[in-house]
């Protein structure tokens, strides 16, 4: 039988830690050591229960960006899903839509940022169906502040809102990890923002137009993932005004600006 052969398989090896340094003992005996290599028999593995990494505290990056213009806004992110040092998704989706004209991009836990999105899209489908019309961009933003604050001790959701609506035109929301809520003309977010404060600064200029603010927020995320390991992968974007909503990407080989 396959037991009897692993046994003797096992059997050959010489014993104690020569026993666990074999292909069976490590892969077949014990699975929980199969990314083990395979050492000396003299040498002593410190070995654990292969569930440790739960109890430690993950780095998250992302980059995301979100600016208005006259009749509507821009809305951009990176696509890199970090588990620390590993890259679990270089090609996500950030920007997440929670109405027709009402887009979310979302940093930080991927997990809270996905449900705290789908309660929003469930409660503004609910308030659609009451009003019989669209939801403001407003009403959208203080539902993302209405659960992010009051869960700020479980949450780690680092949040833009940005849309349209027929009462203010386009308009940006920004949401840092904790429930603040503010009105911004453009935005930024994620562990890459830190990186182009001073190129923002330098660049928004008040009144721009769409095809401005498309420039500003490609080359502002370009920057960012270069400079920033949590970032990169390519850039997804959305434009939103009165006639609907336009996504855009752009390749990672197509970027305008890259890594020295």
């Amino acid at each position: 039988t396959f037991i009897t052969l692993v046994s003797g398989l096992v059997a050959q090896s010489a014993p104690g830690a020569a026993a666990m340094s074999s292909f069976a003992g490590r892969e077949l005996l014990n699975p929980a050591n199969v990314m083990e290599a395979s050492y000396d028999a003299g040498t002593t593995l410190q070995q654990d229960n292969g569930l440790n990494f739960l109890g430690k505290e993950v780095d998250t990056g992302t980059t995301i960006m979100a600016v208005q213009y006259d009749g509507g806004v821009i809305v951009g992110a990176d696509s890199r899903v970090s588990t620390g040092v590993y890259i679990s998704n270089r090609a996500s989706d950030k920007i997440t839509a929670v109405d027709d004209r009402i887009y979310c991009c979302r940093s930080g836990s991927a997990a809270d940022t996905q449900a705290v999105s789908d309660y929003v899209r469930y409660f503004l489908d609910q308030h659609r169906m009451e009003y019989g019309q669209p939801p403001k961009v407003a009403t959208a933003a203080n539902l993302f502040q209405m659960l992010c604050y009051q869960n700020k001790n479980m949450l780690t959701a680092g949040i833009i809102v940005a849309g349209w609506d027929k009462e203010k035109g386009g308009q940006v929301f920004a949401l840092p990890i904790g429930g603040a809520l503010m009105e911004r003309e453009y935005a930024t977010g994620g562990s890459g923002s830190t990186y182009i404060y001073g190129f923002c600064d330098a660049f928004f200029k008040p009144g721009m137009t769409k095809q401005q603010c498309e420039d500003f927020v490609t080359k502002g995320l370009c920057h960012a993932m270069a400079r920033d390991g949590s970032s990169g992968g390519i850039i997804r974007m959305a434009i939103i005004d009165e006639s609907g909503v336009e996504r855009k990407f752009i390749a990672g080989d197509k970027l305008p600006y890259g890594p020295l």
